[in-house]
């Protein structure tokens, strides 16, 4: 059997296998409005913003390679006919988005989900088989430099020995050989299904951000479900049930309750609870959702404060011909806690003295940004949480201040600045370059700091944006130590374009374009573009710089500089740094938990470069082997091994329990880099206390 699809004018035809036993996925088909949106953005990027770019032929090839790296990064799901075939089409895109014609990428798309169906129901098939594990093969787990397969029979090959790597890093894990087919069976069913879940919507955001990022990395189209997600990160807080939800076997199941939301007071949820039907007010029609998709089941359950939502539950333990429950839930205010500031306080010992380090861990820059337009004094914002923490950790006399920004995104400009200022009180914070060349201070107006001892910033690769000017402004006062692992380096400024109110729709139709229009630049004349932010001591990182990171970018604005601001820097934590820094390497050079932690770093780092795993079981475990009794050596007291074979199992594969347990195991271990810094921090409260 034949499946043809439209493909601008010509047919596209892709045999399906005899391996594809389901029936195939749904055509997609553009939509008039995103068609609109389409050319919308195309007129706004290619004549505003910070690098405007045309939509020529050359950006449509760009287009072209990133939308089909998209789908399929590693090149185990298209065949070179395939690729072959879209190139054909490599530099119209632009003429046909001038034209609102958007076939090129749904036939794109058409095609992957047929692959997708296809390769997930050869991969089933050879399960039914069985791996001779005491051949000699390897397997290349970063194959984005490969070539795609040339033949259906080159692609087969190449998923035998993905399915076997699939099988055999299981077996490892101590499953036994039935344990392992139905839960690979279950893997590759659960691909499939989610090549039937696809949308329009789907398609078009993807083919949308590889437009976008085409122009540079941070430009980004938001469709109203990611502009709504957008919105919600920012304001810490949406209107719903207060419960966190994940899909397990076609179910959206209660994952968590956050604390004092409906869901929690209500206590008529427990974890673990299934939801099979969603109905809006007291006796609005119940509407089936198992087999939904999950975002669509959320979106089901958010609503307006004080309107009623009615769920059916099918209880955590009960099996599912049990009977079902009805429930009625009041919607309500839902506040994200878990992404807003926190604090502790660690005790470290230096000498023989012990000082009290004060963490604050900042997740993201946030601001209520509607509250705060209303009016609302109590509006919630990163800058506000911090000033409030500080004052806590100020009671509690603590000697030191550390803010851990690892992972921290950004996220608002007006914060990044105003948390900047708690420690600097009255001064510039960043400096900001325009299309049109002319630079812009921000500047912190607090009279005085809100702390004024001895502090550092905690960073790694994942602290990015705001948390680079943060830090970069505290490094440029001399006014705290910068610990971790070089920064991002996303030293660009973006605002958001709504696209209905360009055009004066009144209806949310075409989205939102986040659009890059300026260049962040240190008060010293320096950016955090490209480079990020030099720690003053440096501490091991997982992240490979070469996939993670500005420098990852192929199409990243590059380091620049300008003349610094007018700003005062203090030398005195300058001449700290040396002895500093010699504490520091004498101190995890007798640290069991860092050089373990090195160690694990390392041997990542030797297998990430090696870029291929064994398939031979004997050499497998040999090196398992050896890393059971590296863990089984440390013998460290009170410490959890977290790690096994339920690791190499998709969340949704282990049983709730158990991945919550993990996850709690997880949480609860030792962070030795965070330790570190604390004592990093002890030490310079210590050294500027002797001054």
């Amino acid at each position: 059997m034949r499946i043809q699809y439209v493909f601008l004018g010509a047919f596209l035809a892709i045999a399906q296998t005899a391996y594809a036993e389901v029936a195939p996925p749904p055509v997609l088909a553009p939509l008039k409005q995103q068609a609109q949106a389409a050319e919308l953005s195309a007129q706004f990027l290619s004549r505003f913003g910070y690098k405007p770019v045309p939509l020529d032929d050359a950006m449509s090839a760009r287009i072209m390679d990133r939308f089909i790296k998209s789908l399929d990064p590693d090149h185990v799901l298209f065949l070179q006919v395939d690729i072959d075939k879209f190139m054909s089409d490599r530099n119209k895109i632009d003429d046909a988005v001038e034209r609102r014609d958007l076939k090129i990428p749904y036939a794109i798309f058409n095609v992957y989900e047929q692959r997708v169906v296809d390769r997930m129901s050869y991969a089933r098939k050879l399960l039914k088989e069985d791996f001779d594990f005491s051949t000699q093969e390897t397997y290349s787990e970063r194959r984005d430099q490969e070539p795609w397969p040339q033949s259906e029979a080159e692609s087969n090959e190449l998923w035998r020995k993905r399915v076997k790597a699939d099988w055999l890093r299981l077996k490892l894990g101590g499953k036994s050989d039935t344990a392992i087919r139905e839960t690979l069976d279950k893997r590759y069913a659960n691909a499939v299904g989610t090549a039937y879940k696809y949308k329009t919507d789907d398609v078009f955001q993807s083919f949308m951000d590889a437009y976008t990022t085409s122009i540079d990395p941070h430009t980004d189209y938001f469709g109203a479900a990611a502009s709504a997600e957008f919105n919600i990160s920012m304001n810490l807080s949406l209107f719903g049930i207060g419960a966190v939800l994940q899909e397990r076997d076609d179910y959206a199941t209660i994952r968590e309750l956050v604390a004092g939301g409906p869901a929690q007071a209500s206590g008529k949820l427990t974890v673990g609870d299934r939801i099979a039907g969603v109905g809006q007010g007291k006796d609005g029609p119940m509407k089936e959702v198992v087999g939904t998709r999950l975002d669509e089941v959320v979106q089901m359950i958010r609503g307006k404060k004080g309107s009623i939502v009615r769920l059916e539950i099918l209880p955590a333990d009960a099996g599912a011909d049990a009977p079902h429950r009805i429930i009625s839930l009041v919607r309500d205010k839902v506040s994200l806690e878990k992404q807003a500031a926190k604090k502790n306080v660690l005790s470290v010992k230096v000498g023989e003295a012990t000082r009290k380090i004060g963490v604050i861990t900042l997740p993201a820059f946030y601001e209520d940004f509607g509250a705060r337009r209303k009016g609302d004094k109590e509006y919630r914002s990163a800058s506000r949480d911090v000033a409030r923490l500080l004052g806590e950790l100020k009671d509690e006399k603590v000697d030191g201040v550390l803010i851990d920004v690892r992972n921290n995104g950004g996220g608002s400009l007006d914060e990044a600045v105003d948390v900047t200022g708690l420690f600097i009180g009255k001064g510039p914070v960043v400096q900001q370059r325009g299309s049109d060349g002319r630079v812009d201070v921000r500047r912190s107006d607090f009279r005085a700091p809100v702390w004024s001892g001895p502090m550092g910033v905690l960073i790694n690769r994942g602290s990015a944006s705001a948390s680079e000017i943060f830090a970069a402004a505290i490094q440029d006062y001399g006014r705290g130590v910068i610990i971790g692992e070089q920064s991002f380096g996303k030293g660009t400024v973006q605002t958001v374009v709504d696209l209905d109110q360009m055009v004066r729709n009144s209806r949310p139709e075409y989205g939102e374009l986040k659009v890059t229009v300026a260049q962040f630049f240190r008060v010293n004349g320096g950016t955090t573009q490209l480079r990020g932010v030099t720690p003053d001591i440096s501490l091991p990182g997982y992240s490979d710089p070469t996939t993670f990171g500005e420098t990852s970018y192929d199409n990243a604005l590059p380091w620049a500089e300008i003349k610094p601001a007018k700003y005062s820097s203090d030398d005195a934590l300058g001449k700290l740094l040396p002895t500093l820094k010699d504490r520091h390497d004498v101190r995890v050079k007798s640290d069991q938990d860092f050089q373990h932690l090195s160690e694990d770093i390392a041997d990542l780092k030797a297998q990430r470069e090696r870029g291929v795993i064994s398939l031979n079981e004997a050499e497998r475990r040999k090196d398992a082997s050896a890393r059971d009794s590296r863990l089984k050596s440390r013998a460290l007291a009170g410490d959890e091994d977290v790690s096994g074979g339920d690791e190499d199992l998709a969340a949704d594969e282990r049983s709730l329990s158990d991945d919550i347990a993990l996850e709690n195991a997880r949480k609860k271990a030792k962070d030795v880099l965070l330790s570190e810094a604390a004592a990093i921090l002890a030490d310079q409260a210590d050294l500027q206390k002797a001054r």
